[in-house]
This record gives C-alpha cells, structure tokens and sequence, in this order.
C-alpha cells in the first residue's frame, strides 16, 4: 500500500524514473481497489458505476507512474501511446514495463534504485 501511496502523492508528475516494483505494485494495488469497488457496486445496485468513477479518478497517476516507469528504461513517455495499437502495442507496452531500469543516471534523472 505504501507504494500505491507513493504514486497518488505525486498525483500528475510526469517527470523523474520510476521503478519496477513501483509501477507493478500501484498496478495491483489499483486493480485490487477496482475490483472492490466493482463488488461493492454490484452489492448495492450501481453495477460497474463506482469502479468506473474510480478509474477515471487515478487515470492521471496511472499515466504518469507509467511514463516515468518508461523513463526509467530511456523511453520518452509519449510510448505511452503504443497501446492504441491493439494486442501487438499493448504486448510491447509490456514489454517496456517488465524491462530492467538503465544502470545510472540518464536523461530523464537519477536512477532510482541508487538512492
């Protein structure tokens, strides 16, 4: 959860690395949210209307954790938009986020697991 936190207090940065265990964590943190809610709503007779409220409330930190995740790996975060191209971009995307970070300092900052 500390990671998942970590990600909303930096709510719109875009710039700076991010780890691997950062992304993937706020993933799953974010995923297990989601599903809560989902349940929750089909609970109470929302349906899908309280995970979809969800969704778009952390659309901004997932994109961003996402492009300083591609960062970490050397990528502009405009790679972001290679999941429009539909099962390849998405597989590449992936790809991307599964990579080990460049080793040291690189255009987009410091490393982040040297500090």
């Amino acid at each position: 959860m500390e990671w998942y936190l970590a990600v909303m207090r930096k709510y719109a940065v875009f710039a700076g690395r991010a780890r691997r265990k950062e992304y993937w964590m706020f993933v799953l943190c974010n995923l297990g949210i989601a599903l809560l809610l989902g349940l929750l709503g089909q609970l109470i007779g929302l349906k899908e209307q309280i995970a979809n409220l969800y969704s778009l409330l952390v659309l901004l930190p997932s994109l961003a954790v996402g492009a300083r995740r591609l960062h970490d790996t050397d990528r502009s975060g405009w790679w972001l938009l290679i999941n429009l191209i539909p099962i390849v971009g998405t597989l590449v995307f992936l790809y991307f986020m599964v990579c080990e970070g460049q080793a040291g300092p690189n255009r987009f900052g410091e490393d982040p697991k040297a500090s």
